[in-house]
């Protein structure tokens, strides 16, 4: 769908004309869980979309429809719904939510959403929309803030609204990527700084087809785990409010004393970390076989450590291994399903990408889908709007 078929669609709903938003989705190159640890983290922008067009009403009502979903929710803004809905509007809601408890008030509007992203593939087609409803929330009650603090109002919206524990990773790239650059985010200052990605190279983009669902289970209990290593760790160790600040030294001098369980999540935790600034270092140094080789140790870690892989990840990491061009890959985001990434010399990803997906169905009889990637720009108005970029 076209930003002019959008506009249309909405004009027929709306009959007003409406200024147009997009933000992005990501692949998180490395740094898996390590985010609401306050450590560091190298996604990059990808060019799948979630789309807003937004337009003030003169009722107090907010209308909230999507393209991808059949369902229309009308609310008075002056009253929000405090607990979510279990819906897919909870993601704009609890944006909405966020920006009144910021001091931001919201007026009357109507939204029309667009997602290309795909759902529940680890690509975060949840921070796409939040970012990109972010915007046009703010757009249309004459509002701007930093960027940075859109970012945190994303997610404030969907640890408290939502439901998921997630770090700030995903709505700060949504935010701020950029074409051909990874950023290396350190999780607790929210400094930045951008990775140069090698034309050289591709990200070739594996969907399993097994969904996952971070509001609830697995991924919250993982951040319990993280949180308990940091309560015991601080009994010995001054100075300690987050895994980011343990030491692989530290650690390992008290495996005996904590639970296998909790010494595993924090080892994972901590070797992450490290290997997030060595590749960074690896890439701007251009030594593609070393980020290969650690993309391939981080889902080592990611399957025997922190127990987030499943088995068609395991088996789409397999799948890899041989074909020509391939660098080195990992399962991406939060686990449980969702996908894998795989660096790709450029020349051999068309072939990369058909090769893998049938070996993966062999072994499954799933067809998944595979998408090539390159490193995109973070959300914006859409070209032509009204609205100006970030």
């Amino acid at each position: 769908m076209s930003q002019r078929d959008l506009a249309a669609n909405f004009f027929s709903l709306f009959k007003s004309r409406p200024d147009l938003f997009h933000a992005p989705g990501r692949v998180n190159l490395i740094g898996e869980h390590t985010d609401y640890n306050e450590g560091f983290v190298l996604p990059c922008a990808i060019g799948f979309q979630t789309w807003v067009a937004i337009a003030s009403r003169d009722d107090h009502k907010l209308v909230i429809q999507s393209e991808n979903f059949p369902d229309k929710f009308e609310f008075d803004v002056r009253s929000l719904p405090e607990k979510r809905l279990q819906n897919w509007c909870d993601y704009i809601l609890g944006v909405a939510s966020s920006l009144q408890k910021a001091g931001q008030p919201i007026q009357g509007a109507s939204l029309l959403v667009k997602g290309e992203v795909p759902i529940g593939s680890g690509l975060s087609s949840s921070a796409s929309v939040e970012v990109a409803s972010a915007l046009a929330f703010l757009k249309v009650n004459n509002r701007s803030l930093p960027t940075p603090e859109i970012a945190k109002i994303c997610r404030e919206a969907e640890n408290n609204f939502v439901g998921a524990r997630v770090g700030i990773m995903d709505q700060f790239v949504s935010c701020l990527g950029e074409s051909g650059r990874a950023l290396l985010l350190d999780c607790r200052s929210l400094e930045y700084k951008m990775i140069p990605f090698p034309d050289s190279e591709r990200l070739v983009i594996c969907n399993t087809m097994v969904k996952h669902a971070l509001a609830s289970g697995e991924y919250n209990t993982r951040r319990e785990e993280c949180d308990e290593a940091v309560r015991m760790l601080s009994r010995h160790y001054s100075g300690i409010r987050a895994l980011r600040d343990v030491s692989v030294e530290q650690l390992q001098s008290q495996c005996n004393d904590l639970p296998k369980t909790i010494y595993q999540r924090a080892l994972h935790i901590v070797s992450e970390n490290q290997r997030v600034t060595d590749t960074a270092e690896a890439l701007s140094r251009g030594n593609i076989d070393e980020v290969g080789r650690l993309m391939r140790e981080s889902h080592r870690s990611l399957r025997d450590l922190f127990h987030v892989s499943s088995v068609e990840l395991d088996l789409m990491v397999e799948a890899a291994e041989g074909l020509p061009g391939y660098r080195g890959g990992r399962m991406t985001g939060g686990g449980f399903g969702g996908c894998t990434v795989n660096l790709v010399d450029a020349a051999q990803a068309d072939s990369f990408a058909k090769q893998i997906a049938a070996r993966y169905q062999q072994k499954t009889g799933i067809r998944p889908d595979v998408y090539i990637c390159f490193p995109a720009d973070g959300a914006a108005a859409a070209q032509g709007s009204h609205s100006t970029t970030l």
